[in-house]
């Protein structure tokens, strides 16, 4: 389970790794699998400590993160990976001076019981980032703690896989890149708010989104294959992202999703759309006759798409 605390105290001793593990990833997962395989080979508990929100949030209030998880989403994917204890820290203004020596001397051993320290293979923390592993490691025979650089993670296409490699990729429409990275089908929730209800008169009921978070990353403009939660049960479905070029010309974006085989009043009701592949681009059609052929077409594409089981 995990803890959320300004700071919380551990007294069990463990093996931990530290991050802000937005999108827990699969270069993210195979982190998690080293630090539970050094927790049962040194008899330890396996701890991941994370924050809250982006430190660079908390020094910026002006930051928008285009995050991949909201703090919910993230909590959800690392109690996946069954590790002992999840930490989740308020990371503070306080917190942000601390030095690298600081951190692991104050927080990590004095609060957690840290006796074993994974530290990613490119990761740095402690202010200003300035040290980087052979200080931890030096740091840590000072203080009594096993500090360990992971192993780095590679793929058969060798790809980088970092969060700022998907939320890229998200961001340039490559959704079926995003979740082979990701390890799992990009999504967001919201709640269903009223519309212009235009699609219900052209054979095409939407329900507009109103993202729950709003430094979510939301994709680019288009119309995607989904999949869609609500109530227990999933659809399928087609999401358009855009400004409703043909129908209106207020440039509002909208996040507006039809979902195959279902007629239920579902306003003010959350949904979760995971994003399966990104159909088109958004485009303007000569008139709602233009558009309502194209819509066929794309709920076809969208069938296709999920028969062939994406």
């Amino acid at each position: 389970m995990a803890e959320n605390s300004p700071i919380a105290f551990s007294d069990a001793p463990c093996v931990a790794t530290v991050g802000f593990f937005d999108g827990v990833h699969v270069g993210h997962r195979f982190l998690i699998e080293e630090l539970k395989e050094i927790a049962r080979a040194r008899n330890l508990r396996s701890m991941i400590i994370t924050f809250a929100v982006h430190p660079r949030k908390v020094l910026n209030a002006d930051f928008q993160p285009q995050l991949l998880n909201t703090l919910d989403e993230k909590n959800e994917q690392l109690e996946k990976t069954k590790v002992n204890e999840i930490i989740i820290l308020d990371f503070t203004k306080e917190m942000a001076k601390l030095s690298a020596y600081e951190f692991l001397n104050i927080i990590l051993k004095n609060h957690f019981n840290v006796k074993t320290l994974l530290v990613g293979h490119d990761h740095r923390f402690g202010h200003n980032r300035t040290d980087g592993f052979p200080e931890y490691k030096k740091y840590g025979e000072q203080l009594g703690m096993e500090v360990i650089q992971a192993q780095p993670y590679s793929t058969s296409e060798d790809e980088h896989i970092s969060s700022s490699e998907i939320r890229l990729a998200i961001q340039q429409g490559e959704i079926v890149r995003a979740n082979r990275l990701l390890g799992y089908p990009y999504a967001i929730s919201g709640r269903v708010i009223d519309g212009f209800r235009v699609g219900r008169k052209i054979g095409f009921p939407t329900a507009n989104m109103q993202v729950v978070d709003s430094d979510k990353l939301i994709p680019p403009l288009g119309v995607y294959a989904v999949r869609v939660y609500w109530n227990g049960n999933r659809y399928a479905g087609m999401m358009n992202i855009g400004t409703r070029p043909t129908l209106a010309d207020d440039n509002h974006i909208s996040l507006e999703v039809n979902i195959f085989d279902f007629d239920r009043d579902i306003y003010n009701q959350t949904i979760k759309v995971e994003f399966i592949q990104k159909i088109r681009d958004e485009q303007k059609f000569n008139g709602v006759n233009e558009l309502i052929e194209q819509l066929n077409k794309d709920r076809e594409t969208v069938k296709k798409i999920m028969v062939n089981g994406q």
